[in-house]
């Protein structure tokens, strides 16, 4: 075995962007939606609907996002004691979301831009399970169809247009609009007096929807009155289950050391193998003591106490003599 202290030219560091598939099984859209009865009937079910690729009782069903209904006023909601009007899930959820997203307990939610927004007192919340997206949502990638009453919508977000970085709090944020793969529709991105369709924030994996401006689009809205506790997720999982369309990927930043290792024309050409040399020292063929031949399989990394931190094994041996050289690179992601 031979060492040699690598240079510390001989260490990069790279950082790469990779997307991959967002929806169990690699696949990146979902035309099927699933709830589970056991979630419904329990007290999970009075916040949020969780949604399966495939049937809940299938051994492969695993929770692809969740739904999630909030109100500044409680409204929606069974109030938890009859006494105390207002004080419901939706509230509870409201103020979750608020927390989480604007930072501020007395923020307000505002759907669309300048030249047309509302303030949002109710939303509703697609929550990305954190088992299937990396670091964030792909901008660009979201394309979402919901069908109601009164027709259909085909939402995405606004990346392709919106070239400088908007944040809400501390969390990068874009329009839900109606358009496809990022770019919004050429006949009307938002609804005339009632804002775009919601706001996606990639780094939090949260989708907020604003549910004026879906209502006045396909006819779907909430219901204010206090009479269940999973009705408006119901609502819109049925608009998102007979749109039949959901596709998101999810994008991730890859950190890697790039380590050359170099092996010059006199290092590395004798070895310690038994097939080439004996225990007394004594070259085992003549012809390699003025001529040896080696072949590198595999490189170790050691630090300065002689401990070996990694191994990187070669996809084929490199024959190695006084008349040849190496540069061997080897990549760590992490």
């Amino acid at each position: 075995m031979s060492f040699k202290r690598i240079d510390a030219e001989d260490f990069v560091v790279s950082s790469d962007f990779i997307t991959s598939t967002l929806w169990s099984g690699d696949t990146p859209t979902l035309t099927e939606f699933h709830t589970s009865s056991i979630q419904q009937n329990g007290s999970s079910g009075n916040y949020y609907l969780s949604v399966y690729q495939t049937s809940s009782l299938e051994a492969d069903a695993q929770v692809q996002f969740d739904i999630v209904y909030a109100n500044s006023n409680g409204s929606g909601s069974i109030p938890y004691n009859s006494t105390i009007p207002g004080n419901s899930p939706s509230k509870t959820m409201y103020g979750q979301y608020r927390a989480l997203i604007l930072e501020d307990e007395n923020g307000q939610f505002i759907f669309g831009d300048d030249n047309n927004f509302i303030t949002g007192s109710h939303f509703w919340v697609l929550s990305i399970d954190r088992a299937r997206y990396k670091e964030s949502l792909f901008p660009g990638s979201l394309n979402l169809t919901l069908s109601g009453s009164g027709g259909e919508i085909f939402l995405t977000d606004n990346s392709k247009t919106q070239t400088i970085n908007q944040f809400i709090g501390t969390s990068r944020v874009y329009q839900l609009v109606s358009g496809s793969n990022g770019t919004p529709s050429s006949a009307g991105a938002y609804v005339p007096n009632s804002g775009s369709y919601g706001l996606v924030f990639p780094e939090l994996g949260t989708i907020l929807l604003n549910p004026e401006a879906i209502n006045e689009s396909i006819g779907v809205s909430p219901v204010l009155t206090q009479t269940s506790n999973q009705q408006n997720t119901s609502l819109l999982f049925e608009a998102i289950n007979e749109g039949m369309y959901f596709r998101l990927n999810s994008q991730e930043t890859i950190s890697s050391n790039y380590i050359f290792v170099r092996s010059r024309n006199s290092e590395f050409n004798y070895t310690e193998n038994p097939t080439f040399i004996k225990s007394n020292g004594e070259v085992i063929v003549s012809n390699f003591i003025n001529h040896p031949q080696t072949y590198v399989t595999t490189v170790g990394l050691y630090n300065d106490n002689n401990e070996l931190l990694a191994v990187a094994k070669l996809s084929r041996p490199i024959l190695k003599d006084f008349t040849k050289e190496s540069l061997i690179r080897v990549k760590l992601d992490f």
